[in-house]
C-alpha cells in the first residue's frame, strides 16, 4: 500500500488552489473595470427607490477594498496550499495540521458569508424571484465552496492521518515495507 503524497487531494487542490483563487481575482476585476455596477447589482432595489446613478467615492472605495481583500484571500490559498504540498509531501500529519489551519477560518469565513448576506437582505432573503444574478452567484459560489470544505473537514476522499496512518513500531517497520 502506497502513503498519499498529500493531505490535500488534486480534487480539493483543484478547487482552493485554483478555482477559489480565479473567482476572487476575476471579481477583483469585474469590480475594478465597474465598481458601481458591482455595487448596485449585489441586492434587489425596491422598487421605488433605484440604485443611485453615481455612487459616493466612500462606496466606491468600500466596493474597490472588499473585492481586494477576496482577492487577496483567493492568493494566500493558491501560496499556502501550494507550499504544504510541496514541501511537506513527506510530513503528511504536519501538511494536515497546515492545511487545517487555512481551512478552518476559509470555513467559518464561508458560513458567516452565505449567513451575513442573507441576513442583511432583510425580507427579501426568501424572495429569490427578486435576487440579482450577482446575488444567485455569491450563494451558489459560496455553497460550491463551503461544501467541499466540509467535505474535507470531515475526511471524504483525502488523507487523515489519525484514521488513515500507516502503523510504525519499534522494529516492526511499516505496512507498506512489509508488503
Amino acid at each position: 500500500m502506497q502513503s498519499p503524497s498529500s493531505a490535500i487531494p488534486d480534487f480539493y487542490y483543484a478547487l482552493f488552489a485554483f478555482y477559489e483563487p480565479a473567482l476572487t481575482i476575476i471579481g477583483f476585476i469585474g469590480v475594478l473595470c465597474d465598481p458601481e455596477a458591482s455595487h448596485n447589482t449585489q441586492a434587489p432595489w425596491p422598487a421605488d427607490s433605484p440604485p443611485p446613478a453615481v455612487l459616493p467615492k466612500a462606496s466606491i472605495v468600500t466596493v474597490i477594498q472588499l473585492a481586494h481583500v477576496c482577492a487577496l484571500m483567493g492568493i494566500i490559498n493558491f501560496f499556502v496550499l501550494r507550499a504544504a504540498r510541496t514541501h511537506l509531501a513527506s510530513h503528511l500529519a504536519v501538511q494536515e495540521k497546515i492545511v487545517q489551519a487555512l481551512m478552518i477560518p476559509l470555513l467559518l469565513g464561508d458560513v458567516m458569508h452565505l449567513y451575513v448576506t442573507l441576513w442583511a437582505l432583510g425580507d427579501d432573503r426568501w424572495n429569490v424571484a427578486r435576487w440579482s444574478p450577482m446575488l444567485w452567484t455569491t450563494v451558489v459560489v459560496g455553497l460550491s465552496l463551503v461544501v467541499p470544505r466540509i467535505m474535507w473537514h470531515l475526511g471524504i476522499w483525502r488523507h487523515v492521518d489519525a484514521r488513515d496512518r500507516l502503523p510504525t513500531g519499534a522494529g516492526h517497520g511499516t505496512r507498506a515495507e512489509k508488503i
